[in-house]
């Protein structure tokens, strides 16, 4: 008798991304993102930079864009903001991580942009409705492959900038993260419990910013990479 798991249909292939100098893949199991942690870009949306506790939302795996691939403009929307951010990606997990090692638990860095349909997204802010209709869909996730921990080292200052048809839009460094990455590590490890695999976005500077067919995008974050897509 077959002891192999029988399903209704076959199942999606595990995305993964690529890792800068290795054969081996990254298997990607969730991806959550920080929202409004560069106090510039929280003051652009309207909201007070005090140091309030850090939220999150989720973009899904299928999101991704890999390899510099286009990003198509997508349904339902006029008005598609850049977001561009440094990804963090977990080689293992656990709950309650303490700040101390919380940077144990980092395998390696990305480059990613968080693609947002802002008109959907305020208008689900006005009925306190979730966000996964501005943020969660198709192509919504451009990003680079990783660079592990051991070529990068533990990243604390770092410039960041994005810019569209090569003019700067947004420009800035990660020490200006208000939560800084042993911290988003900690505070999220206590209310998910976190597993290798798992990627973080860890929020965009200020200077978010609609794009039109045709643009081309370029992020960079200093030690990791480029990442390169274009609006079709």
């Amino acid at each position: 008798m077959s002891t192999a798991t029988e399903y209704l249909f076959a199942p999606e292939k595990t995305v993964s991304l690529g890792i800068q100098g290795e054969t081996r893949r990254f298997p990607v199991r969730r991806i959550y993102c920080v929202g409004r942690n560069y106090a510039e870009h929280t003051r652009e949306m309207g909201f007070d930079p005090d140091r309030e506790l850090p939220f999150f939302f989720n973009k899904n795996p299928d999101n991704l864009v890999l390899n510099n691939g286009d990003f198509p403009y997508p349904s339902a929307t006029k008005n598609v903001h850049h977001e561009i951010e440094l990804v963090l990606a977990l080689g293992k997990g656990g709950t309650d991580i303490p700040v101390e090692s919380a940077l144990q638990h980092v395998y390696g860095y990305a480059v990613g942009l968080d693609m947002t349909r802002r008109d959907l997204q305020n208008e689900a802010k006005k009925t306190g409705r979730p966000w996964e209709i501005g943020k969660a869909f198709e192509h919504s996730a451009p990003m680079t492959d990783i660079v592990p921990v051991s070529k990068t080292g533990h990243l604390e200052k770092a410039a960041i900038w994005l810019k569209v048809n090569g003019e700067i839009r947004q420009n800035s460094n990660i020490d200006q993260l208000i939560w800084k990455i042993p911290e988003i590590i900690s505070y999220l490890s206590a209310i998910f419990e976190l597993k290798a695999g798992d990627l973080i976005m860890t929020g965009t500077p200020a200077g978010v910013n609609a794009v039109q067919r045709g643009d081309v995008m370029e992020g960079h974050v200093e030690g990791v990479g480029t990442l390169r897509t274009k609006v079709v």
